[in-house]
């Protein structure tokens, strides 16, 4: 069983969300629930969870502010929201998971699967800190996204990127030093994360860094040369759109 609190200022959505739990994710046991931010730090220490539902905006109050109070985080995190916002980028990028008011079924089973699959504190602590810096941080290419491997996870900044490729069910992220990171997830789980900054897909197994294209070369479908020589195909089908995405860059 997963313990898990829910921290959340509505009671109605307290409620539905409970019940969703009871009815969809049996493995979940609730073992409470807190309305602000002092109630919920009680709570967490009392109580010990495995996992926390966390509503990212309460009254003068924001979930944030909750996780600035504790020296480790030994707990998985799923924020709960009513917006898309800023924060919402910072999230994605971290690899910790948010639910969308109103709470879809199927999201919120496959949050807690990844609970059940990836739960270790030293992971989650890391991810938080990914976290708390990019919501620090204004400048969106400083940002840090969190890469998931067999070995555990590293933190990359977005501007140390240059591009992406995928193989089968893995992705390779080649970074400005040289270094190449193979993640644990398709490149599809990345694409549309890293468009929203100055990333693009140009072919099925590529995504780029535009800020990085040092030549664009005119062929059948073209090809692009990045900032450290590496060569990168354009599909046919893509060559329209990267040509428009390229020179709004």
């Amino acid at each position: 069983m997963i313990k898990a609190i829910i921290i959340e200022d509505e009671i109605r959505s307290i409620k539905l969300l409970e019940n969703l739990l009871k009815e969809y994710c049996p493995e979940v046991e609730l073992i409470g629930t807190a309305s602000n931010v002092t109630k919920a730090f009680e709570l967490i220490n009392s109580q010990k969870p495995d996992l926390i539902f966390l509503d990212i905006e309460m009254q003068k109050e924001t979930g944030f502010n909750l996780l600035e109070k504790f020296d480790e985080i030994n707990f998985e995190i799923i924020f709960t929201t009513a917006y898309e916002n800023y924060a919402i980028k910072a999230i994605k990028l971290s690899a910790i998971d948010y639910l969308l008011k109103p709470i879809d079924v199927d999201e919120l089973k496959e949050a807690v699967e990844k609970v059940k699959v990836n739960f270790e504190a030293q992971n989650t602590n890391k991810k938080f800190e990914a976290l708390i810096q990019n919501l620090g941080n204004k400048n969106l290419d400083q940002f840090q996204i969190a890469l998931p491997s067999l070995e555990g996870i590293s933190f990359v900044k977005l501007n140390e990127i240059l591009y992406l490729k995928s193989d089968r069910q893995y992705t390779f992220f080649y970074l400005k030093n040289g270094e190449k990171i193979m993640t644990s997830k398709n490149i599809g789980n990345y694409e549309k994360m890293l468009t929203e900054h100055n990333y693009y897909r140009v072919h099925h197994s590529s995504i780029i860094n535009l800020s990085e294209v040092k030549k664009y070369v005119h062929s059948e479908g073209g090809h692009v040369i990045m900032s450290n020589g590496d060569q990168i195909d354009i599909s046919k089908r893509k060559k329209e759109d990267f040509l428009k995405a390229i020179s709004q860059k």
